[in-house]
């Protein structure tokens, strides 16, 4: 089969697709023939700085869909030949990818499976950062740091169909402003947002902002909060220092501060990432989200894909298209 892997860390041109013999599954797992896998941020700092990666050589790709290759041990409520989508502990880009099966989801209906491979990082994270940790109510307001990507696009239409007050995005360039318009944000606001969110609301703040890149801009999130409000961080894009917050920042209004990682929780408790995808996937079934992919690559040239992810310029969702 083609895999795609790294044989050491640094830019787009350390991925190469190799031949390899087809993974097969252990106990509590599927191997899956794969026919998209998605591209995420996770898999650049992968390819980057070796984020997750156990050993070189390193198959990166965190997301599939596809159908069942074969059960392994212990597995009762998955077949040969079904239609799935999986979150992988790396080794999706792939033309077979092996997944714990707590982790394997049979598609929504309606579903296909190019639609899939966008959901098992995405739809679960955003629904988690705006109902389950976010705990988003009706006429709060919302700010979304890179409103544009994967997991902003779907954060503005679950806020805005949870009946949010007022969705707020922030994005690097204009072209993306007017992109993440059209996924449920009444506002967009390019570059520094500090001082043009306490404009908006009038200076009251934010009730929820939710923070991918860590840092600096994690500070300004934090700065632009309401009394009471509250604080999601899912990401440290930006690559500074582990941010810290403490009493200085949260006694005098009230503030409180959460954090989320999809990839965490599928180690630490496999079976709240059930539950929750479930509920998640629940509103691809019944149309309150769409997800749009906006960019597709063909598995040979993920260098490609990466290139353009890295440039911080992409919108909506990439995808590697492995086999039809």
């Amino acid at each position: 089969m083609r895999a795609v892997e790294i044989q050491e860390y640094g830019g787009p041109e350390v991925l190469k697709t190799v031949e390899a013999d087809a993974p097969g599954p252990g106990h509590g797992q599927v191997s899956i023939d794969v026919a998209y896998a998605g591209i995420n941020f996770a898999d650049l700092k992968a390819r980057e700085t070796g984020y997750r990666v156990p050993s070189l050589p390193f198959r990166p790709g965190i997301e599939v869909s596809g159908r069942v290759r074969a059960v392994g041990a212990g597995v009762t409520d998955l077949a040969v030949g079904q239609e799935v989508t999986a979150l992988t502990e790396g080794g999706a880009y792939a033309d077979v990818a092996v997944a714990n099966a707590v982790t394997v989801f049979p598609l929504p209906s309606g579903v296909d499976l190019r639609t899939a491979a966008t959901l098992p990082t995405v739809l679960p994270t955003a629904y988690a950062l705006v109902h389950t940790v976010g705990r988003l109510q009706p006429g709060e307001t919302v700010l979304v740091q890179g409103a544009a990507g994967g997991i902003g696009t779907v954060v503005g239409q679950l806020a805005r169909a949870a009946g949010a007050g007022a969705v707020y995005g922030v994005v690097s360039s204009a072209a993306k402003s007017a992109y993440a318009r059209e996924y449920g944000y009444d506002e967009v606001f390019v570059g520094d947002f500090e001082a043009a969110v306490r404009e908006a609301t009038g200076g009251r703040g934010i009730d929820l902002a939710l923070d991918p890149v860590g840092g600096a801009t994690l500070r300004s999130s934090l700065a632009s909060l309401a009394v009471f409000g509250r604080l999601v961080s899912f990401g440290n894009a930006g690559g500074e220092p582990a941010w810290t917050v403490g009493q200085p920042e949260l006694y005098p209004r009230g503030l409180s501060v959460a954090g989320f990682s999809i990839l965490t929780l599928a180690q630490t408790d496999p079976a709240a990432l059930r539950e929750l995808t479930g509920r998640a996937f629940a509103k691809v079934a019944d149309g309150t989200v769409v997800l749009p992919v906006t960019a597709e690559f063909g598995l040979e040239e993920a260098a490609e894909a990466h290139r353009l992810m890295g440039t911080r310029t992409s919108t909506g969702k990439l995808l590697l298209r492995v086999a039809d």
